[in-house]
């Protein structure tokens, strides 16, 4: 019989390596609050898997507060990740796409340890068409009261993360997630209804093949973002690229993550900060874009070097092969 890991497996092996030289033992609350964002995501995905089935398709019939439509499926992912995170002692505050403000916990800051950010269901919009959408999630840890507010614990800076990952739900599902220490990949098997080690220490190439952008907004992006494009078009990076998007952001960045390239979503004249959000969409991605030996930029600086200054706050973001990004930061930095 061949033998597997799961994710929480994995998790507290990670976590014994790493706590070897100080002779102490994983406590296994981190495993533990992590298996609630997998029995959320496993619940989500058999949401998802029945959709055409049952009265989930379709508009909830109510707005975000980004002023989006809500899915059903939104609402619905948004409660499973809220429920089972919500009963996890080590959660201090969660932070949600769909909510405007975090919900709190009043739990000592010694067992409330962690904050967890993320959007439920990413892409839902593509959901009645049967396309791949995603959970997007960050860790970060409480700060300590003497350094600050649990507000300002949610607000800090990219590069404090502990942890950060997505599930795709696709032909398979798969859940992606570094702690900083490599970037692994699990895929849910449906038979024993885990998530098993499939892609351990994931690399993303150096050079790849794919520039992935929303070029019916071309027109309203700044000269040098065109220029760019056009750049890969026209061989001036040593090859002639493809063009792929498929218009959910983790449907893209996997595919980026897996085979390189590059994924573009620039400033616009509409929207000169940019439309994705910095906390639960750029920032966990970006972590996972450097452990995988990538970048990630708001096209001028690096993601996670941006200091939040609201939990729904956007930014550009452009994420990439290490050759493609430094050949886009000599575009733009001009």
């Amino acid at each position: 019989m061949a033998m597997i890991t799961t994710v929480q497996q994995h998790i507290l092996q990670q976590q014994q390596e790493q706590l070897k030289s100080s002779g102490r033992e994983p406590s296994g609350t981190f495993s533990w609050l992590l298996s609630g964002i997998t029995l959320a995501a496993k619940m989500v995905e058999a949401k998802i898997r029945s959709a055409g089935l049952s009265d989930v398709y379709g508009a909830f019939g109510a707005e975000n507060v980004q002023g989006e439509q809500q899915q059903k499926l939104d609402v619905y992912a948004n409660q499973a990740l809220l429920h089972c995170l919500g009963l996890r002692d080590s959660v201090a505050a969660l932070v949600s796409e769909e909510d405007e403000e975090p919900v709190t916990f009043n739990r000592d800051p010694e067992t409330g340890k962690y904050i967890i950010i993320f959007d439920p269901l990413d892409g839902s919009s593509n959901i009645d068409v049967n396309v791949n959408v995603g959970t997007i999630f960050s860790v970060l840890r409480r700060m300590p009261l003497e350094n600050g507010t649990l507000e300002e614990s949610i607000l800090q800076h990219g590069f404090r993360q502990v942890a950060a990952g997505y599930v795709v739900y696709g032909p398979s599902t798969v859940l992606v997630y570094t702690t900083g220490n490599g970037v692994h990949g699990f895929t849910l098997d449906p038979t024993i209804g885990a998530f098993v080690l499939s892609n351990e220490r994931m690399k993303m190439p150096e050079h790849g093949s794919y520039y992935s952008v929303n070029e019916a907004n071309a027109q309203g992006w700044p000269t040098e973002y065109r220029d760019y494009i056009e750049k890969l078009k026209s061989g001036g990076l040593g090859k002639e690229y493809s063009s792929r998007y498929i218009g959910s952001l983790v449907a893209d960045f996997h595919r980026t993550l897996l085979k390189g390239g590059v994924f573009l979503y620039p400033p616009t004249l509409k929207q000169p900060k940019g439309k994705l959000r910095l906390l639960y969409e750029a920032n966990p991605l970006a972590f996972i874009a450097e452990q995988a030996g990538g970048m990630a930029t708001n096209g001028v600086s690096r993601v996670l070097d941006i200091k939040p200054e609201g939990i729904h706050q956007r930014t550009p973001f452009c994420v990439g092969s290490v050759r493609e990004m430094m050949a886009l930061a000599e575009v733009v930095g001009q």
